[in-house]
């Protein structure tokens, strides 16, 4: 096998309307918010650029423009701060700075689903390998989610996908994969099935918001054939690449947070705050007030 594309590029699909998360998002993207004192969006760059990924591309919508503000330079505020000789808040800025040409924006214009989304970054993508990062995930682990996906890629070349077992009773909730050979960590993925019943379920295993994928998959969003929900469903478009290219799903290791729900957005607060030096402490104590009520 040839040795795989160098993968320099990720989109990141932030046209949702955050509506679970309602009244905060009627003013702000759902991105923007905070796990700590970090946006989901910054999670995912920060993931991002950890598995050598150089260029970054935004699917937005209406009224998401401080995404893109958000990593641009503010002037009047790092000029107040270095007169001021607050130096450690100023350092605090940095992860939000981003290369010049090195981020753009593209709109989708209709909520028509993920494939579209994806679809709209075509000119982007052109014919290079791509990481796909949904920032309502949040993976806390050692070595960034992307990278181990990365690292799987250049072993394997194609599409490589993380997934993570669910309940066998939840399985029709989820995207499940049908698996080949499966060595613990790497599983080939024969097919996908999507929300299937327990006892019709091929495995446990479902995608979460981190894929690496091949420029092949565009040739089958380009059709932009509706599926489930009437979207354009990237789910359907990878299942048409199986047997064309090598099709994987990696057992990542770290945890997940679902941020797109409530209960996932507050343990991610409280799992990552946790791991902060300057928190930690503080946090164990008003805890132990809370869970002395329970």
């Amino acid at each position: 096998m040839s040795k795989p594309k160098p993968l320099r590029k990720a989109v990141l699909p932030v046209a949702g309307l955050g509506t679970r998360f309602l009244p905060a998002t009627k003013a702000m993207p759902k991105e923007m918010l905070t796990v700590v004192d970090r946006p989901l969006i910054q999670y995912a760059i920060d993931e991002a650029r950890e598995a050598g990924i150089e260029e970054f591309c935004l699917i937005t919508g209406r009224g998401k423009d401080s995404l893109i503000d958000y990593f641009d330079i503010a002037y009047e505020l790092e000029a107040t701060l270095r007169e001021r000789n607050k130096l450690d808040t100023l350092k605090a800025l940095e992860p939000t700075s981003i290369e010049a040409g090195s981020l753009v924006a593209v709109r989708q214009q209709e909520p028509l689903g993920l494939g579209h989304a994806i679809w709209c970054a075509r000119s982007f993508i052109g014919d290079d390998p791509f990481a796909i990062l949904l920032p309502d995930d949040i993976v806390k682990s050692g070595t960034s989610c992307v990278k181990q996906l990365v690292d799987a890629y250049n072993q394997t070349g194609g599409n490589v996908v993380a997934v993570t077992e669910v309940p066998r009773e939840q399985t029709n909730r989820y995207g499940i994969l049908d698996i080949g050979k499966d060595d613990g960590r790497l599983v080939e993925v024969k097919g996908l099935v999507e929300k299937p019943k327990p006892e019709d379920a091929p495995s446990n295993l479902s995608i979460i918001g981190r894929y690496v994928l091949t420029p092949d998959v565009m040739t089958h969003l380009a059709k932009l054939e509706r599926g489930a929900g009437g979207e354009v469903q990237l789910t359907d478009a990878m299942a048409k690449t199986i047997g064309h290219v090598p099709f994987h799903g990696l057992r990542y290791e770290g945890e997940r947070f679902d941020c797109g729900n409530k209960i996932g957005f507050l343990e991610a607060q409280i799992a990552f705050s946790l791991e902060r030096p300057d928190l930690a402490d503080e946090v164990k104590a008003f805890l132990k007030k809370y869970t002395s009520q329970i």
